[in-house]
């Protein structure tokens, strides 16, 4: 970090000087001016003005020691797969739910719809414990695949219901030309409602990307080996501690973060938009 010091002496002289010293906290920043002050400002000259500003010098320094003294990488590949392979996951289950009680009368259907609503009350992490305890007798601590079932299956709920919605709003009608036409229910669900409910599945598949992406609570909990960490724990592993004060890095890191989610949302926006209204119309 570069330091700029100016002083303005009591008879008009302006003093300018510049030195490089490493900036780790306020109390370093003071005992820099003071030893500008021993270093250049002679004895018995009064100082009528003094202003020390810190030059900045924009470098790709952090990102180099982000990548090479860290497992930044790694983290990056754990956390895109965790995010990719539940995206796709959420999305089938999800569909797969919201057609059956969307097209299909059976029974419970409706007390399956109201356990889903009343579901939606309560927060994911009340179930921390019970989660903790299903993974570890199922050995899937401490593993990617535990995390992925956890996610897919905490964000059904919300999602049947939303693609319920969106799926009630596709008139019966085109179903029934596809049937008197020898289509099956199968056939129908992919030739005729899957194309027609792209701005939903677009949304659904979004919001379960982003969710594995920003989350810390979860893998927090079942991760615990360093080279299996998601990026949210890798990064709040560089700033938590006494011993840990990687801020600069971190800030690095966390830009980077960024990145996929401002992509995909760029290119997915119109499709956010109309998915998210639709899918809120009552069927």
């Amino acid at each position: 970090m570069m330091y700029q010091a100016k002083f303005v002496h009591s008879d008009g002289t302006v003093q300018e000087v510049e030195e490089s010293k490493k900036y780790t906290g306020k109390k370093d920043q003071e005992d820099f001016i003071n030893g500008i002050r021993a270093k250049y400002v002679k004895e018995g000259t009064t100082i009528q003005e003094e202003t020390v500003r810190r030059k900045m010098n924009p470098s790709l320094r952090q990102y180099q020691r982000l990548f090479k003294d860290t497992q930044y990488i790694q983290w990056y590949k754990n956390t895109f797969k965790i995010a990719v392979i539940n995206m796709f996951l959420s999305v089938i289950l999800t569909v797969s739910a919201s057609y059956v009680f969307s097209r299909f009368q059976f029974k419970g259907k409706k007390i399956g719809l109201i356990t889903i609503l009343v579901l939606q009350i309560f927060p994911s992490f009340m179930g921390m414990v019970a989660i903790y305890i299903l993974l570890a007798q199922l050995k899937l601590l401490n593993t990617h695949l535990g995390l992925i079932l956890v996610y897919a299956g905490g964000q059904i709920p919300y999602n049947t219901w939303l693609v319920k919605g969106y799926f009630d709003t596709i008139p019966r009608d085109l179903d029934d030309a596809a049937r008197i036409d020898g289509a099956s229910n199968m056939r129908t669900f992919f030739t005729i409602i899957m194309p027609l409910a792209r701005p939903i599945l677009m949304f659904v598949a979004l919001t379960n990307f982003m969710g594995p992406w920003m989350d810390f609570i979860f893998p927090r909990l079942i991760l615990k080996q360093r080279e299996k960490f998601t990026l949210a724990i890798g990064l709040f592993d560089m700033i938590a501690g006494k011993q840990n004060n990687q801020f600069t890095m971190f800030a690095a890191g966390a830009v980077l973060v960024a990145v996929p989610i401002t992509i995909l949302f760029t290119f997915l926006q119109r499709y956010i938009t109309e998915g998210l209204s639709a899918g809120a119309v009552k069927g």
